[in-house]
Formats: structure tokens, sequence, C-alpha cells
């Protein structure tokens, strides 16, 4: 195996070309040709995480085990290399100069000028190497967030470059992912845009082994040799990566256009195969015999990467189930006037987590409607304490709220975590990352999950309030999940109801294609049931 082997992944022309996908398959097959892998994000912002940015403009907050708020390309590299990363895996400019700033403010750096080049640089360098020592790993995958040419990404565009002069050739590779447009009536594939963004790479000092290009169809031979040519990569490093039906078929596309071969010749290795299990994996989701509709009622509905860990393990669910599940974005705003018609036909209801009042009651209302109409239910963190709010309105019929709506109800059945009062920053302060939590035997959290010990990953600041737990409990709702010390409530369900289920915690970010989330894999299994029942 090698030894400190770097992919560097970079994007060109505009953003949003799937850097994240392409840098997650790639990390697939190698995997599968037996090297230990690991995966970097830099994102060239100055937050020092994503856990205090709205989802609207960065898509959701993936939180990993120890408890580090990332950006959600980290949830795509722990479904396809099924790995567990942590916080350190999530480079962002806010972190690095904090820690800049912190060793000037110690004297580390003993009187000299500090400046982005050679110290800011120095820190991101050694950071990847540190990472990827760490790890283990025969190869290191580097995306560097944003597009070729940004002011914010040219320090990490810099510390990739002296890095490639420290290893050597031989240990880099450069992997450049741009836009292939298509302009006129005729069709024609433009490669001047690639063009241009591989001159500016140039100017910065590195040159691309690698171009992915990506296009609505599959590149013409003559758009490939276009590209080869003029961007002084070989033919077979131009790898096309039309739009697919499923991210999953990526890695597939990727090694039948020779990738993991010109990857293994770079490498000094022999191919051995290994993609099996991935494409019978791939074959059960796009030759899925049946449909399920979700209806998934939230309030960042308009963006769906706001929930793309939900949808993913959707995906895992249904792929071993043989089923489509087709997702009804429901806006939680739209059902706080008294017409749930949204809801109507739903095999299935899930209320994800989020925060504050906005469309708080629209979920409690979507709650009550798959209670009270036997219809499958999930709730997810927030989901879970509205099950429980709902639950206390309309079952204990008690004047209840969570205090985080409501902070003068009568009967906060819901209440802020002790260790959270007078908290006042904002980033990385809420209950995050992995606790274990013990099931109760004989029930249905336990069928699903088949032991009495779990472990699952966390992000709020609210709890069940513990003194309303027992007179919720006689009135039915059973709290089959509790914290390992049995203080806070983990999960809660209804007996009798056809699947009516909630976690405190967020067992989506541990789905894996391989291996569907238990929670998702009997909701989708249930809604199903629903399905044949009514059709």
């Amino acid at each position: 195996m090698p030894e400190g082997k770097y992919i560097i992944v970079t994007g060109g022309v505009l953003s949003g070309l799937g850097k994240g996908i392409t840098t997650s398959s790639v990390g697939l097959l190698l995997k599968m040709q037996g090297y230990k892998v690991t995966a970097i994000k830099i994102d060239p912002y100055l937050n020092c995480d994503a856990g205090t940015m709205n989802p609207f403009q960065h898509g959701e907050v993936f939180v990993l085990e120890d408890g580090g708020e990332v950006d959600l390309d980290l949830g795509n590299y722990e479904r396809f290399l099924d790995v567990n990363l942590s916080s350190d895996n999530n480079i962002t400019t806010g972190k690095v100069y904090k820690n800049v700033i912190e060793k000037e403010r110690r004297g580390d750096y003993l009187g000299k000028t500090v400046q982005i080049v050679p110290h800011i640089t120095d820190e991101i360098r050694e950071w990847i190497k540190r990472v990827a020592k760490k790890s283990n790993a025969d190869i290191c995958l580097v995306e560097i967030g944003g597009t070729v040419g940004d002011i914010e990404s040219m320090p990490f565009l810099e510390a990739v470059r002296q890095l490639h002069r420290e290893v050597g050739h031989e240990n880099v590779v450069f992997l450049h992912t741009t836009l292939i447009p298509v302009i006129g009536v005729v069709g024609e594939q433009k490669t001047k845009p690639t063009q241009h963004s591989v001159k500016e790479l140039r100017a910065i000092g590195i040159d691309p082994d690698i171009i992915i290009g990506r296009a609505k169809e599959p590149l013409a031979k003559s758009t490939r040799e276009k590209i080869a040519l003029f961007c002084n990569v070989p033919v077979e490093g131009v790898i096309s990566v039309p739009d697919v039906e499923s991210i999953y078929e990526v890695p597939l596309l990727l090694d039948k256009q020779g990738l993991t071969d010109f990857l293994m010749k770079r490498f000094g290795s022999k191919r051995r195969d290994g993609l099996e299990k991935w494409a019978e994996f791939v074959n059960k989701i796009k030759n899925a015999g049946e449909r399920v509709d979700i209806g998934i009622v939230g309030k960042y509905t308009d963006l769906s990467d706001s929930y793309i860990s939900i949808v993913e393990a959707f995906h895992h669910a249904g792929a071993y189930l043989g089923a489509k599940v087709n997702i009804k974005w429901i806006e939680a705003e739209d059902l706080e006037h008294g017409d749930l018609s949204l809801l109507n036909g739903l095999h299935g209801i899930l209320v994800p987590g989020g925060f504050g009042m906005r469309g708080a009651d629209g979920k409690i209302n979507a709650i009550e409607y798959a209670r009270e109409h036997n219809i499958p239910f999930l709730g997810i963190c927030f989901g879970f304490q509205l099950a429980v709010v709902e639950y206390g309105k309309n079952v204990l019929n008690l004047d209840c709220n969570s205090t985080e709506i409501d902070p003068e109800t009568e009967h906060p059945v819901i209440t802020i975590l002790p260790e959270q009062e007078g908290v006042e920053e904002m980033g990385g302060t809420m209950r995050l990352g992995a606790y274990k939590i013990k099931i109760k035997e004989g029930t249905l959290a336990h069928k699903l999950y088949g032991k009495t010990e779990i472990s699952e990953r966390h992000r709020h600041r609210y709890e069940v309030n513990p003194e309303y737990i027992d007179e919720i409990e006689k009135k039915g709702l059973v709290f089959s999940g509790r914290s390992a010390d049995k203080i806070r409530m983990e999960i809660a369900e209804l007996p009798g109801h056809k699947f009516f289920i909630a976690s405190q915690f967020h067992p989506e970010f541990k789905s894996r294609p391989l291996r569907p989330a238990p929670l998702f894999y009997g909701f989708v299994e249930a809604s199903l049931e629903k399905m044949r029942e009514v059709s």
C-alpha cells in the first residue's frame, strides 16, 4: 500500500457541480481496491463550523460522532465510505485563522511577522497531513470548496500546491471538476470554460491530472480529446459525468470509464474487483417495484439539501424493501390554519428537526393527523419534542408547549436542558454528537434495533420535562429509549398504533447505503403496508 498519498479535488466554472459526490465516489473506488481512505472537506468561509448557518443558505448541518457540526459533504463521505469522521475532517477559514491567531498571541512565532504565506498555508498543510496520519489512511482525499478563482480559496490552493511540492508528484493527484455547457440548437459541447478554469489553476502552480466533465449528456469523444489537448491531460484522464438518476450510480460510472485503472496505474498498484455489492444496491434503487408516498413536514422544504440525510436514509431503506420512496414536501406553515388536505393520501408522515416557533403549530397538526388516522409517523429531534407536546395537548388535555415556543406556557412538557441555561454563545454549545441509549425490551424500538443499547447522534437544547414523564406514560405514550443515565427521554412510541415512533436523536446521520437506519427501515416498511391497505 502507498504511504502518504493525496487526491486533491478542485472545482471550476461554477459551484454546485457535485464535487462532494465526485470525492465520495473516488473514495469508494479506492476503498474497494483495498486502500484505507479518509476525506477532508475545506470550506473557505470564516465561520468556524456550519452550526450557526441557515439551512436555506448552506443546506443541512451534518453532525459527526464527536459532535462536530459540519458541511453536508461530510455526510456523503460517511455514507459512501461507511466511516465515522471527526471534526478535524472539516477545515474552514475560521478554524485556520483562529488557530494561527491563538499561536501568535501565545508568542509561538517568536516575534515574526505573521502572514498568509507561510503561516496560514503552513497551518493548512500541516492540518491535512495530521488528519491523514491520525486516520492511518493510505489515501487522503481533500475537497476544496468553492471555485478556482475565488479570493477565499486562494490560501488553500497555495497550501496544496506546497503539499504537492513537499511530498512529491508521485504522491499527489489533482482532480478538477468543471462544467461542460451546451450552447445553441446544434447542441455543441463547449470546452472553453474548462480551458479557462484550468488556465487559472495553472497560474496558481497546479496542473490537473484528471478532469471530470459535468454535463447533461455524456461527453462526445471529440470533446474529451479537445479537453485533453488544450488542458494537457491524457484522454483517459478526461472523465464524463452526465446527469444520473441516483448519486450512487456515479462510482460505477467513473469505474466504467477507467478511472479506477487510471488511479491504480498512477499509484503503482494492481486492480482488484469489489463493486459487486454496490452495483447490487444501485440496481435495487433503479428497479424498485413499489412506490410509497411519504410527506416531510418541515420549514426548509424549498431547499431539499436542508434534509439531505433524511432523503438518503429513505433511499437506503427503500432499496432494501424494493420500494421507491416518493417524498411529498409540505411546508409546515401551510398546515397551521385547519386545512390539512395536503396530508390526504400520504402513506407516512415525517416531522424532522428544526428550531423556533415558525411552523411549529403546523407540525403539531400533522402529528395529530398521523396519530388519529393511524398513519405511520416518524418524528426526529424537534419532531420528537412536538410529538410529546401534541400528546399533552390532545390526549392529556393540558395547556402545554415547549418553552422554546412559549416560554410562559402553563405546562412546559418540553424544557431547556439544565446545562443549557445561561449559555449565550450559539456555536457548538448544544448537546451534540453520539450518546448511548438504553432501549426497553418488548417495545417497537427494541424490535427495530434488535438490542437494548445503541449509540446515536444528537443536536438539541431542549428535552422532555422530567416532571411530566409519569403523567404522559400513564396516558399511553411509552418512552422506550432513555439516556444511559436514564435521565433524558430518547425515544417515544405509541403502542397499538400502526407505527408511531419519535427520537430525540437523528437516526439519519448514521444510515448507510448497505446498512439502512433501523427507524427508517421500520417506517418505510410500515408505510408500504399502509399503501397496500388503501390500494
